[in-house]
């Protein structure tokens, strides 16, 4: 379905029942929200009713040129908006990459809307923003930033050889799999949308999760180390309760790679917060 929220026209999976539970799910780069597939039909079976939208730069309606729309604080206002949009008042949110780090954001700026909240493979910001400043595997790791933040030369760098390079990023799903991703991206500025999360990222001063918070990292993720992965727990307020789950053997593409363990995973962390 297409919503419409702040001007814009997102598209948006929709599914389970109709007066469930309800719960956002939130993708990260460069996917969309059909990364969870795989996962919301046991969601589904235990009640919920999950929203999945195709964010900002992804969605066709929604993919504004200017660059300076793409700020943290833009795409945050986006997912409250579509909240709003829907008619839904408090959630569960679960985010994946990009949409890990949008769900930190409203677990901290408007967590009178969000009941809990789980994080896949990125962990809270200054988690790893920390990392990066002590820890030379996490600097190695977060490279690649620097090329995606490189207007025109990204795109032709993850575009060239028919796109080879973007359908590397997802090793090690299969082509098929990775298809599905990579196809949207080769509509025309479709790329830059998606890229131009990286071109406005800011070092935020976030303060600390105020609900719930469950983490699960993939140890064979590429791009988030262990050191920021085990800091994460120190950024959700005290007194709440707070899960870390490492999946062995499992890359940056958990969504994709383990439905199973992270449906389980969200509806543990639900069940106990009526």
């Amino acid at each position: 379905m297409k919503v419409r929220a702040r001007g814009l026209d997102f598209d948006v999976r929709t599914g389970g029942p109709e007066t469930g539970r309800p719960m956002l799910l939130l993708h990260g780069f460069p996917q969309h929200g059909g990364e969870w597939d795989a996962v919301v039909p046991a969601l589904h079976a235990a009640g919920v009713r999950t929203y999945a939208p195709d964010q900002r730069g992804y969605s066709p309606g929604a993919r504004p040129s200017d660059v300076d729309t793409y700020r943290m604080s833009e795409c945050v206002a986006d997912a409250v908006a579509l909240l709003d949009a829907l008619g839904v008042g408090e959630v569960d949110v679960v985010g994946h990459d990009w949409g890990s780090v949008v769900g930190w954001h409203l677990a901290v700026d408007h967590a009178e809307r969000v009941r809990t909240f789980t994080a896949v493979s990125v962990p809270h910001p200054a988690a790893i923003g920390n990392a990066r400043r002590v820890d030379d595997d996490q600097r190695q790791r977060s490279e690649y930033m620097r090329l995606f933040a490189m207007e025109g030369k990204a795109e032709d760098v993850l575009l060239s050889e028919d796109a080879r390079r973007l359908r590397a990023l997802f090793t090690p799903l299969p082509p098929e799999q990775v298809e599905t991703y990579v196809r949207p991206l080769l509509e025309p500025g479709a790329l830059t949308g998606a890229l131009n999360w990286y071109r406005r990222l800011e070092r935020a001063n976030l303060g600390p999760a105020r609900v719930p918070v469950t983490y699960l990292w993939g140890n064979r993720d590429m791009a988030v180390g262990r050191i920021a992965a085990l800091a994460c727990g120190e950024f959700v307020e005290a007194g709440l309760d707070y899960r870390f789950v490492e999946l062995e053997g499992v890359s940056h593409w958990v969504p994709d790679e383990a439905p199973e363990t992270v449906a389980t995973e969200v509806l543990a962390r639900v069940k106990n917060y009526p």
